[in-house]
């Protein structure tokens, strides 16, 4: 772990914006397999609008978790520790992903209605996506900073 990354892991001095944009596109990227994946099965399913999103925001949390749970599993630590680091790292990461991402979903008009095979619903989940980074971002780079958040998953990497 070189200086920099060790005062980002461990909350001394700040955290840089390319270790904020290297963890947020890391939860993002579970989140974005979680989602997508409750939106096809939803939709595979016939299922509503509220079924649907519960399913995908709940498989968000589930892909954007195991992504940091496998990592520092992979570092060493027990199932029990890994299960710790990964609620600390990523939940308020994972929270602020998906209300960003849902709420762009929710309000751009015919989104909530668009299939699979729409442009629309593609271009608003990747809208939302690309909005959800750019919030997030900040939100991780403090929260990092400060020996939280995804901080905590650094420090076992």
């Amino acid at each position: 772990m070189d200086h920099s990354t060790h005062h980002a892991a461990t909350g001394h001095g700040h955290a840089t914006w390319a270790t904020a944009m290297k963890a947020t596109l890391h939860c993002l990227t579970g989140c974005a397999v979680g989602e997508i994946l409750g939106m096809v099965i939803g939709t595979a399913l016939l299922w509503g609008n509220v079924p649907t999103m519960i399913l995908a925001i709940a498989l968000a949390f589930v892909f954007g978790y195991s992504f940091t749970l496998f990592a520092v599993m992979r570092a060493g630590l027990s199932l029990r520790a890994a299960v710790k680091v990964a609620l600390a790292a990523d939940t308020v990461s994972i929270a602020v992903m998906e209300l960003v991402d849902n709420a762009i979903i929710a309000l751009t008009p015919g989104a909530m209605e668009a299939q699979l095979s729409d442009g629309l619903f593609w271009s608003a989940l990747l809208g939302g996506f690309a909005v959800a980074f750019l919030i997030t971002t900040p939100v991780n780079k403090w929260m990092i900073g400060r020996g939280k958040g995804h901080a905590v998953a650094h420090a076992h990497h």
